[in-house]
């Protein structure tokens, strides 16, 4: 009995040394006080489920360490300025196509009255200008109307050499400006007329001209192919008759000066031509006439013969200057002119079949193609009309003048 005494008197003596802490690790934990307040190092939770890294979970959590100043941000950059896009430039207005010309089609083109821009004129003489596109091309034209009931026209030209009993070309006048021959005389209206060359310092004619009734040059009356041979082609003239008649028609002179006139071209240029061949012969009968091809109107139908009068080296088919002449049903002459080669930006020129076309639109029913190129050149009271291809007026061996 004595000893169960001192053990318990032992246990009593010894319990004041344990800690809490101590007793909260033995399993029997909760049977103690369960109203003790933790304290703060009891009140982390190891076991817990709950995740303290949602802000929207109760319960508690570890203390956050002292949290760091976080960084200032650098300034943000402000982003460049994107460059203003440039606006497109806004496409021209896109030209309608034409509709390509047909042969024989008259071209109906807008024209403009200029005649005050070249001082006084005659009331019967009129100048128009026209700058309307042709088969998509720019264009300059101009064409002075003459009322031949009231109006006059002459032929210049040099005169070939005494007959000698030989056909010539050659002359031994001196080729003049349009400007040299409007000096020379009064016509408010001046053209370049038919062909011409120089050989060996000589110069020469290739295109009738007729004055008063006196005929002062004849066409030339051969070409050769490109094989060398001789052709003989009917070539272009456009006369006023005796009777006052105008026409556009086909001639060929032989070595004696004989000129005979025809209605046709010759098909065959290895024929010479005779006074049935290509067709019958008219009288040579022309008060004043001008040379040149190939012929592009007659009888009120495009016909632009270059084939027939070998004139392939006048480029019919390319665009050029160009200088023509005809008449309407009602006896209006028309001399034309159109720039090329560029003297204007982007102004070419024109084909012969555009040519005849204008002059058809124009109400021409007879016209003949005259020397173009550098040639072409139209004063009216001594100024220039289009710009010359030459840079300045080519001397030349005809002209055609109104008044």
């Amino acid at each position: 009995m004595r000893n169960m005494i001192d053990f318990l008197l032992a246990v009593l003596l010894l319990c004041p040394f344990y800690s809490c802490d101590d007793v909260k690790e033995y399993p029997w934990n909760d049977a103690w006080d369960q109203t003790e307040q933790e304290t703060p190092e009891d009140s982390e939770n190891t076991d817990s489920t709950e995740d303290p890294s949602d802000p929207e979970t109760p319960g508690d959590s570890e203390d956050p360490e002292t949290p760091q100043e976080p960084e200032t941000p650098e300034e943000p950059v402000e982003p460049e300025e994107p460059e203003t896009p440039v606006e497109p430039e806004e496409p021209e207005t896109p030209v309608e196509p034409e509709t390509p010309q047909q042969p024989g089609e008259p071209l109906t083109l807008e024209w403009t009255d200029v005649s005050e821009s070249f001082g006084t004129l005659p009331s019967y003489i009129t100048v128009k200008k026209s700058t309307s596109a042709i088969s998509g091309k720019k264009t300059l034209i101009y064409v002075a109307e003459a009322d031949l009931a009231q109006a006059q026209w002459d032929v210049w030209s040099v005169k070939i050499k005494a007959n000698d009993g030989n056909l010539t070309e050659a002359t031994d006048d001196s080729y003049k400006t349009p400007s040299q021959v409007y000096a020379d005389g009064s016509w408010p209206v001046v053209i370049n007329g038919g062909y011409f060359y120089s050989q060996g310092g000589q110069n020469y004619t290739a295109s009738l001209a007729v004055s008063n009734s006196e005929a002062l040059a004849y066409n030339i009356g051969y070409e050769y192919d490109d094989a060398g041979k001789m052709l003989y082609p009917t070539r272009a003239v456009f006369c006023q008759t005796k009777d006052g008649e105008y026409d556009a028609c086909w001639t060929y002179t032989i070595w004696n000066r004989t000129t005979y006139v025809y209605s046709s071209p010759s098909k065959d240029q290895t024929k010479v031509p005779t006074p049935t061949y290509p067709s019958s012969t008219g009288e040579f009968r022309m008060q004043t006439a001008v040379g040149g091809g190939p012929v592009l109107i007659d009888n009120g139908k495009c016909v632009n013969t270059y084939k027939e009068e070998v004139f392939y080296g006048i480029g019919p088919e390319s665009s050029q200057p160009r200088t023509a002449i005809g008449v309407t049903a009602d006896s209006k002459m028309m001399l034309f002119v159109c720039e090329g080669r560029e003297m204007t930006t982007g102004v070419a020129g024109l084909t012969t079949a555009e040519v005849a076309g204008v002059l058809m639109g124009l109400g021409c029913v007879e016209a003949i193609n005259l020397d173009g190129g550098g040639s072409s050149c139209m004063l009216v009271n001594g100024q220039e009309t289009i710009k010359v291809s030459d840079g300045s007026q080519r001397a030349v061996a005809s002209t055609v003048m109104l008044k």
